[in-house]
Formats: C-alpha cells, structure tokens, sequence
C-alpha cells in the first residue's frame, strides 16, 4: 500500500469496482456484465478490464489500437500480467485513478458560473472542441464523432459556453458503465477533461467537472471515477479539493508515437522552455540526437547521419547574421520590406523633438519603440499627446538607446509564421483581457488571469502591472480598485504581446491569400528561412495589411496545433520528413 493510500483508506463506497481482482464466478452479479466492453469516446476506446476474462484476448485488444488514437485499459485484474504477454507494445500507464463516491453523499453547492453557461456538446462544436484538445495536445475525435453523440446514451460530453461570444472555453466527457455493459458496481467515470488555455473565466475545470457529477448523481450512479497523471499536481489539486480520494486501480496502454513521454524515460527536453522543448521533443520521436547545451536561454544541438546543428530555440544555423541583422533592427527590417514591395508603416528616429513634433501632428496616433528588443520589451502603443510621447521615449531609452517614433495602425494584431519561405502557421494576438465578476477589483482580476495565462504557458505569459498597465486602464476611466460588472471585459494593455499577458488564437485556415503571398515575399526579402512577421489587418481573411515587425525566432509552441515544429524539423533534417507522424487527426503528445 502506497502512503498516500495509507492517509486516504478507503470506505466501502469506495471499495465498489475493485471486486474485479476477485474470481467473478464468485459474485453472481458480474456475471451479469457484457463481456470483452469497449466504449468508442473519439479520442480512442475506453477498454474494460474486468470484462475480460483472458488476459490474452485483452492485450490483443489494447494492441490493435486504430492509428493516431490512444486506447485506455481500465479495471485490469491483472494489469502486469497484460503488459507481460507483450511488452514490446504495452506499458502500464503512470497515471493514479481517483474516485468520488455519489450514493449516500449529498452533493456540495456548485457556484453559479458567471458569464458562461454548460450544455451537452453537438456537430457545431466539432472544430472548437478539436482545438481546444490540440492546443492542449490531446487526441481531439474526429469531426464525425460529434455526430453520432445524440444516438448514444453510454457517453456524455459537455462543453463550457461563454455568454456573451458563444465560444467554446472547455469540454468534458462522461461514461456511463451502467448504460456501457451494465456495471453491477453502478459506476461513472470522467474522461478528457481540457479547457481553452486562452479563456479568461476562472474556474471552468471545475465547473464542468462538478457538472458531470450531478449529472451522473441524478441518474442514481455510485461513484465516478477518473484519471490523472501522476504529476499534474494543479489537476489532482483540483480533484481532491472535490472530494475524490486515489484508488488502487491501473491503466495499460499502447506503446505509440502519441504515448512517448509517458514509456520513454526522462525527457532530455525537461529543463528546456516550451518553445524550445516543443522542438526537441519533434526531433528526439525522429530519431536525432539531442545535446542541451543551456537550458536556461534554450540552446541545444541536434545531429543525424553526419548532420549537426545548433539552435537557440527557433534560431537555428541556418539564419544568416545578415538576416538575423535585418531583423534584430526595426528601422532596417521597414527599409528592407518596402524596398520590396511590402506595406508597411511610416516610421522616424526619436532624436529630433520637432521632427517628432511634426510626425505626431501628421499621423495623430503613434507607437513608440525601442530599434532593438524583443518581448513587448519598452513598447508604449496608441500615443496621441506630445507629453506621453516624450515620456514614452524616455522610457524606451531604458531598453535601448536608439529609439522609432512609428505610425499606428488600427488594426487586428496578427502573427505569421513562415518556414522554408512557406507560411506554416497565422494566430490573431489580442491584448491582455480581465473579465469582471461584481465582487472582485481590477487588481484581484489581473492578477488571477495573470496566474492562470502563467499555467497556461509554463511561465512564459504573465500581465505586468506597470506605468502601461495603469496609463490603459486610466485611459477607459478605471482604476485597479474598480469593481467591474459581472461580464464586463477590460482590455489591460494596448499591445497583444503573449509575454505581457497576450493571448494567441489560430486563424490559419481563414488566412486570406494576399496575406499569405505578402509574408511568404516578405521572407524573401529578408533572406531568413524561418520568421515570425507581427501584420496589423483589418481581418485575418481579409487582404489590407500592414507589416510592422519580424521576428528571427518566434515562438512556435504558441501556434499548436499547428505544424511549426514539424515543419522546422524538416527544413533542419529534410531526409526525416516522412518519419513525423501526419497531421491530420493527429494530436501532440
């Protein structure tokens, strides 16, 4: 018995399901279940190991998994005798399974979400779900799956729903075992539960999980069960606050490209940022050899057949220091881009005070900007007095000594990624945003969304509270003591930078054409093989646009489940291409 078993013991309710270790010829009542049970949920089969009663019949089931699926075993008897039989294919997974027990317990008072509602999911939900398990590198069920869904009473899928923009924040599916092979136990169990890393409600995991409790209590259900890797800490968190206890009770799986990081071992990209992890852990499923070389500032060195090269996350070798130049200086990247046809702004040296003068008095709204940096780092948007110019300046200096008086350009804030001279992947960058609630500040509300873009992010986003933040806020009369309405949203900062709370959101499929011509010119031009261009346009299906930035090294783990990586790779090592795994139905590990 593990320790954490010996502080939670577990009481009879608890107890329920875990017969199927015993001989079911002596409990009549399993006899009663159907045999060899398989639940379809989309994402793969959701296999019953108590319903088998040859362990040989059941690993042969787990191995003919359908491709690009990732099939679960659940309630084994015996789950090291499964992997015994074929090791090569099988490993028990390292996840722990939890329980809530519903009979005989009387349900907690869930809050009332504020701004978004929960509903069973249908077909239109398909694209959003499917994003949202992508983004969150999870298998997403194919576009038919979501069609078959009223037909079928052993599944329950729901979806979080925000009030006011109908967008799809979160999703959760429940099995019902009664329904499924009619479980004598009378058990439930939660599955697949993910919310959009982008949302800015709080406590959307929760909701749909209490849902899924009450829905599955209404209907007379003993317990519900789920499970949960052993180390997601902020989700057993999450479970144990709910009152789920761990449960002796095991999952086997497939040995697939999707399932790597669990029976790989230690993971050489574990000390590296997401943006270069994503990176190395594409290489490492092909076959490269990885050296980190500092994990810190995300350098590493990948070699095949004689081939070898460094890279800096997205930076590779294969950026020229003429191209990087080009980049590293606003001022030059302008001149370059115009010289080749590309719209861009107009933009002037901030040493002259009456030149400056003259640019604001023409143009009327301006940027400020340090020539050099990175991040959002000293950028001072939508100025439209000579005095917060000044001081906009001042403050740039800080970053840099050589700072652009720029043109603002109203606009949608959308970043294109080009690799190999090809665009791979477009994302709508918005500002960071606090939705109110009637009780909370504007202080308590930024730092929360702060906390959770952090999570979402593995560090890399957070809302600074600074000058800018409050010079925003002030704008829209508001301060960080005011209390906004519940639904009321405040954009907190001017610009949609990801490392100043930012959030990101794909539009690839909706990119217009001359969009998509401009940017992939536009690398040309600049003689870089990968770039990350910052377009201002009135839509991201829409052919206006304005470049205003490239970026040498942009950060391809923020346009999953996008192909950045992927494509990356084949641009480093083009003799591995065919040894990705497909893009289609496939999700990230």
């Amino acid at each position: 018995m593990t320790n954490t078993e010996e502080r939670n013991p577990l009481d009879p309710r608890q107890m329920m399901s875990l017969r199927h270790w015993e001989d079911p010829a002596g409990h009549p009542d399993l006899l009663a279940m159907d045999n060899e049970a398989i639940v379809d949920c989309g994402w793969g089969r959701l296999i019953f190991g108590q319903t088998f009663a040859d362990p040989r019949a059941l690993a042969s089931v787990v191995r003919n998994e359908r491709p690009n699926k990732r099939d679960i075993a659940l309630y084994l008897r015996d789950p090291h005798v499964v992997v015994a039989l074929a090791p090569q294919d099988l490993f028990i997974d390292p996840s722990h399974t939890y329980r809530l027990a519903l009979s005989g317990a009387e349900a907690a008072d869930a809050p009332v979400p504020e701004g978004w509602t929960i509903r069973p999911a249908g077909p239109r939900d398909a694209e959003a779900v499917r994003r949202i398990y992508q983004t969150r590198r999870m298998v997403p069920p194919a576009k038919s799956f979501f069609a078959t869904l009223a037909q079928r009473d052993e599944i329950d899928v729901l979806v979080a729903q925000d009030a006011g923009s109908d967008a799809i924040l979160g999703v959760v599916t429940g099995v019902d075992h009664v329904r499924a092979f009619n479980d004598p136990d009378g058990g439930s169990s939660l599955w697949a539960l993910a919310v959009d890393p982008q949302g800015s409600h709080p406590g959307i995991g929760e909701g749909l999980t209490r849902a899924l409790t009450a829905l599955f209590r209404e209907r007379g259900r003993a317990f519900l069960d789920l499970s949960v890797l052993h180390d997601n800490t902020q989700a057993i968190a999450l479970y144990e606050k709910l009152g789920f206890v761990r449960v002796p009770v095991y999952c086997v799986k497939n040995k697939n490209p999707i399932n790597e990081p669990l029976f790989l071992g230690p993971d050489p990209a574990a000390d590296l940022n997401i943006y270069a992890g994503i990176i190395v852990r594409e290489a490492r499923r092909r076959g490269i050899s990885i050296e980190v070389l500092d994990a810190e500032h995300g350098y590493f060195r990948l070699s095949l057949g004689g081939r070898t090269i460094t890279c800096r996350e997205s930076l590779s070798e294969m950026t020229s220091a003429i191209a990087m130049s080009r980049c590293d200086d606003k001022r030059l990247t302008l001149r370059v881009l115009a010289h080749a046809g590309i719209r861009v702004p107009a933009q002037i040296d901030a040493d002259d005070t009456d030149a400056v003068a003259a640019f604001l008095e023409r143009y009327r709204r301006v940027v400020v900007k340090p020539a050099r940096g990175e991040q959002g780092h000293g950028v001072r948007v939508d100025l439209s007095q000579i005095g917060e110019v000044t001081a906009a300046i001042e403050a740039a200096r800080q970053h840099c000594d050589q700072v652009i008086v720029e043109q603002m350009v109203a606009g949608n804030d959308l970043r294109i990624v080009v690799i190999d001279h090809k665009v791979v992947a477009a994302a709508s960058r918005r500002p960071a945003t606090v939705t109110g609630d009637g009780q909370a500040d504007l202080r308590t509300l930024i730092d929360k969304q702060s906390r959770r873009r952090q999570l979402a992010t593995a560090g890399e986003s957070r809302i600074p509270v600074d000058d800018e933040t409050l010079r925003c806020l002030a704008a829209q009369g508001y301060s960080l003591d005011t209390v906004l309405a519940a639904g009321t949203q405040v954009e907190v900062r001017k610009t949609a930078n990801l490392h100043t709370g930012g959030t990101i959101h794909d539009m690839t499929d909706a990119l217009h054409p001359r969009l998509r011509e401009a940017a992939e010119r536009a690398s040309v031009a600049l003689e870089i093989p990968l770039v990350g261009f910052d377009f201002m346009v009135t839509g991201p299906d829409q052919p206006d646009y304005v470049v205003i930035e490239a970026n040498e090294r942009p950060g391809l783990a923020n346009h999953e489940p996008q192909p950045t990586a992927e494509r990356f790779i084949d641009m480093l090592f083009p003799q591995t291409r065919n040894t990705g795994r497909e893009l289609a139905e496939r999700p990230l590990p």
